[in-house]
């Protein structure tokens, strides 16, 4: 058995509440009742003295009640098989994993806050396949087109910039970026490039234009801050300390937000900031994303279970209704006198 929505547990609070109030009224009522007449002549005159008759009232009411709630709650059982036509957009989120990305002028650093924002990105999306990339000079499919985001959101939260393997190739004009996606797929294709702009290659640019020829749209995130700061990283010792260049130089990451501007028009995309609260993710995916056309890419047997909220329902009617026309006491034969 399944159920629709459950929020309306909390519902049930009131049948423990509602025992209660009967059980204070009916202590109450008998109480004033035999302070008015003794028990043979309340009968006799008909009042509702009947304390069966009045707890069956109750119970009555109790049940439909708990009856009204369950079919609130929308009891699922019983299926049958759909072919069901699954449509969206294939978007590859491309995240650097470079050591730039440590940079902490967004807290807790710009890699950290790229993952997270990935993560609410994740609520929002509905029936698209996405992809993860990790670059950082070398790039490689870290999770291949998938609708299952449980299994994404693992892959995501596992990636760090340690993660490209040594003996990876540079890539060439993001071109490890783009064999993400389905070669023979006739579907849209969007790409989230989330990066600080310091790591493409000689010709970002280049790269765009080819993205274009493909029908693929990048949309540039931004993450850091345009005066930039530097990057601590931790020895062996375990120690943190800056980062250095081979001439013994700190290394201060600034966001180059001008170039990222410019592959996102070249391609027709978006470009947004990833710092303080102007991230995007969410408005790009509804703004722009969702407006693509959108083309289906697999047929899938789904298992619907039959909403029979309706038996509840019904039963609930038939005990209320039960409760209102059933009397307080029995009839009482009236005495003729002679």
């Amino acid at each position: 058995m399944q159920y629709e929505n459950l929020n309306y547990l909390y519902l049930l609070v009131v049948i423990p509440i509602l025992i209660l109030g009967y059980v204070l009224v009916f202590k109450k009522k008998t109480r004033d009742l035999h302070k008015f007449a003794n028990i043979e002549l309340l009968q006799k005159i008909g009042l509702p003295v009947s304390k069966k008759r009045q707890w069956l009232k109750a119970i009555l009411m109790v049940t439909g009640i708990l009856f009204l709630i369950l079919s609130l709650i929308e009891p699922k059982w019983g299926y049958h098989w759909e072919e069901v036509e699954k449509k969206g957009i294939d978007i590859v989120i491309a995240v650097d994993t470079s050591r730039s990305m440590l940079a902490d002028d967004v807290k807790p650093n710009r890699l950290e806050v790229a993952k997270r924002e990935i993560e609410d990105l994740l609520h929002v999306l509905a029936g698209d396949r996405i992809a993860l990339v990790v670059f950082a000079g070398s790039a490689f499919t870290y999770c291949p087109l998938t609708y299952d985001y449980s299994a994404f959101r693992l892959f995501l939260h596992d990636i760090h910039t340690n993660i490209i393997p040594l003996g990876v190739p540079p890539c060439r004009g993001n071109t490890k970026i783009y064999s993400a996606f389905e070669t023979n797929s006739k579907n849209h294709k969007a790409i989230i490039l989330i990066t600080d702009g310091e790591n493409h290659e000689d010709d970002p640019l280049k790269a765009a234009a080819k993205a274009k020829e493909q029908g693929i749209v990048i949309y540039t995130v931004g993450v850091g801050k345009r005066e930039g700061s530097y990057i601590k990283i931790k020895d062996e010792s375990g120690q943190e300390k800056l980062l250095k260049d081979r001439q013994g130089q700190v290394v201060k990451s600034r966001l180059d937000e001008i170039t990222l501007n410019k592959i996102a028009l070249e391609t027709g995309g978006l470009y947004t900031p990833g710092y303080g609260t102007k991230w995007g993710l969410e408005k790009i995916y509804k703004d722009s994303i969702v407006n693509i056309e959108e083309s289906a890419y697999k047929t899938q047997r789904v298992k619907r279970y039959v909403n029979r909220y309706q038996i509840p329902l019904f039963i609930a009617i038939v005990l209320i209704t039960l409760e209102s026309f059933l009397p307080n006491s029995k009839k009482v034969t009236k005495v003729r006198f002679r």
